[in-house]
């Protein structure tokens, strides 16, 4: 499948977003730092590093770890990305785009960091805390 170029903003619009993507497909993230960033699991598309914002001093970026920064919205605190440090690779919440009904639930990672209160009923791949880092 060629690449797509998509598109989708905040909430209140004031980030613009356009990311070119290589398969129609997102993941969901247990950990316990994108629980509390998506107040709840973090369904995001696939990581891309072709990525652009029309107005980047809309955005906020937070340190979350060594390995990784978040980016929200400074107006309305919509959740935009968060970003590896190491290679620069942006995981795009998938809820900022339109389109994206259609996209296919890959896999789901840390997922021995997920609470046992629920559970997606789709049989996908799923990775560990350590299978995560050893990529």
């Amino acid at each position: 499948m060629p690449s797509k170029t998509i598109s989708g903003s905040c909430l209140c619009k004031a980030v613009q977003i356009t990311a070119r993507i290589e398969h129609e497909a997102f993941e969901v993230c247990h950990c316990s730092m994108c629980r509390k960033w998506a107040g709840a699991p973090a369904m995001v598309l696939e990581p891309t590093t072709d990525v652009t914002f029309d107005d980047a001093n809309n955005i906020t970026v937070y340190e979350s770890s060594e390995w990784a920064e978040r980016g929200f919205c400074k107006t309305c605190g919509s959740n935009i990305f968060y970003r590896l440090k190491e290679d620069g690779r942006y995981f795009l919440q998938m809820g900022l785009f339109d389109g994206t009904d259609s996209f296919e639930f890959k896999k789901q990672i840390f997922i021995d960091h997920k609470p046992d209160n629920y559970s997606f009923a789709d049989k996908i791949e799923t990775m560990t805390a350590a299978e995560v880092f050893e990529n």
